[in-house]
């Protein structure tokens, strides 16, 4: 890397240049409604920006609210949530929402530790929560800034973990304006992937996504779409609707319902709550 101290300033300088040209306009980027940035950065763990905001609109229109988020049917958020992909996060979405009301006066805590103990909040999604909604200096990586580090400091290592990216991350932070700067190298990391091979395929913790066609992440989506049709349904209804194995459908079934999105009584199928 040479002396990392004597390329700080020009780094800064060029991410922001480009981020003064190019920055991407998200509506979750014009607020500061701490419910809305709470929801976009679920609704954003493994699902591109672009994707995300229709069904981030239609959420937030429906749902404007812990309050309305938590009293709401999971057929309702599901019926919302269609096409999003990974339903775990709807599900996850609606419990933390019931903590959040009941345990922070339906206020997001904006303490990395209280916002881990959330249901599907790691240490990263944790840290975008705080600097996105609460302009908090906290340093984490995700995929886009992972992209830049490694195309702009690494170019001539073949593996990089992040536990070295992480050190540059903190000493070229802006620690007056978090918020936007982390903006700005996610849309300078989304513009390297559009121009060179994905620099992040060079970090030790990159996973390709795996195919979602004949996936059983696919099969989840057809058995809720599929019950989002009528009140409730039998095992047998669903089963011959889908042309799948049998052991395969009922272990899918069975994850769903442990997971507490779906509930089995006497072979009916209904939505948990």
């Amino acid at each position: 890397m040479g002396n990392f101290d004597k390329r700080v300033n020009p780094f800064q300088k060029k991410i922001r240049e480009f981020y003064h040209e190019n920055k991407r306009e998200f509506p979750w980027r014009n607020t500061t409604n701490t419910y809305s940035i709470y929801v976009s950065e679920i609704m954003l763990q493994q699902t591109q920006a672009n994707r995300v905001i229709a069904k981030y609109n239609e959420f937030i229109h429906t749902f404007p609210d812990f309050n309305s988020l938590s009293n709401a049917t999971l057929k309702d958020i599901y019926a919302v949530w269609q096409r999003m992909g990974y339903n775990r996060r709807a599900k996850f979405l609606q419990n933390a929402a019931e903590i959040i009301v009941k345990k922070h006066n339906g206020i997001v805590p904006s303490n990395i530790d209280e916002l881990i103990m959330l249901p599907g909040i790691g240490y990263n999604t944790a840290c975008s929560i705080a600097a996105f909604a609460f302009n908090k200096p906290v340093v984490f990586i995700e995929t886009n800034i992972r992209s830049v580090f490694i195309h702009e400091f690494f170019a001539d290592v073949d593996v990089i973990e992040d536990k070295e990216i992480l050190p540059l991350v903190e000493q070229t932070l802006d620690i007056k304006n978090p918020r936007e700067w982390y903006w700005a190298l996610m849309d300078y990391g989304n513009y390297l992937k559009k121009q060179f091979k994905n620099p992040s395929r060079k970090s030790k913790h990159y996973a390709k996504q795996s195919v979602f066609e004949g996936s059983d992440r696919q099969l989840r989506g057809k058995i809720l779409k599929l019950m989002l049709l009528r009140e409730k349904t039998t095992v047998e209804n669903l089963f011959q609707k889908l042309n799948v194995e049998e052991k395969r459908f009922k272990k899918i079934l069975n994850t769903l319902e442990r997971e507490g999105i779906i509930k089995l009584r006497a072979a009916i199928v209904t939505f948990k709550n």
